[in-house]
């Protein structure tokens, strides 16, 4: 009964019936995921999706696969995808279509090497929070191959802690503003709640650079943007 988003996928997957996905939040008002929108095509996807797309090579790992839309479209490019997510009911769909895919937690990823691994839909925000980013970011490069590289995306969110004059209003005792926990519910399925992060860029390349990686920013609009990391030889 925790698989919130699993769930909300074989429904959809099934019957092709729109449902909302609640997204609670420990800071602001809840988000609605419409169901349909984990199936949308490529020609649907925000742009920011679509160029972390075309920038896919050789053999990809896609981190937090959900639904398999980034997955499939990358296959009909004749690309190597392996699929992860923590949800059994996502990996079930994911299978059910054809991809090699896997119920694992992207710490767990072991002896595989990738030429490009990929985390969208703010796919750093597996972190957790901002004093686990380095970690996260020493995993990703453990799995790249010779000239591999990470393509992730974020959001700075501190627009949500601004006054109408522009004034910044934070917890002072919080480790980082970027710093959620929170909760999907969809019909009577509830995850537990969990920890997110959205990290803004500067936080990012710092962490980044610590750990040995270069990162270029390719994509940015509405405090959202796309990043790309290598290693630094």
């Amino acid at each position: 009964m925790k698989d919130a988003i699993g769930q909300a996928i074989l429904d959809y997957a099934k019957t092709g019936k729109n449902k909302n996905i609640i997204v609670k939040s420990d800071i602001c008002d809840d988000d609605v995921i419409p169901s349909e929108y984990l199936f949308r095509s490529y020609e649907e996807m925000p742009a920011i999706e679509q160029v972390a797309l075309k920038r896919c090579v050789g053999k990809i790992l896609d981190v937090g696969a959900a639904a398999g839309i980034h997955a499939s479209y990358l296959k009909e490019q004749n690309l190597d995808v392996h699929c992860i997510d923590i949800s059994e009911k996502s990996v079930e769909h994911l299978k059910s279509i054809g991809h090699s895919a896997e119920c694992i937690n992207f710490f767990d990823v072991e002896d595989q090497k990738y030429d490009t691994v990929l985390m969208l839909m703010n796919g750093l925000g597996i972190a957790g929070s901002l004093s686990k980013l380095e970690l996260l970011l020493l995993k990703a490069k453990s799995l790249l191959a010779k000239n591999g590289k990470i393509i992730a995306d974020s959001s700075d969110i501190k627009y949500l802690y601004q006054d109408e004059d522009g004034a910044m209003w934070l917890d002072l005792n919080a480790e980082y503003y970027g710093n959620f926990n929170f909760q999907m519910v969809y019909g009577e399925y509830k995850t537990d709640w969990f920890e997110w992060l959205y990290v803004d860029f500067e936080k990012l390349e710092l962490a980044a650079t610590k750990v040995g990686l270069a990162v270029n920013k390719i994509y940015d609009e509405d405090d959202h943007y796309l990043v790309e990391m290598a290693i630094i030889n």
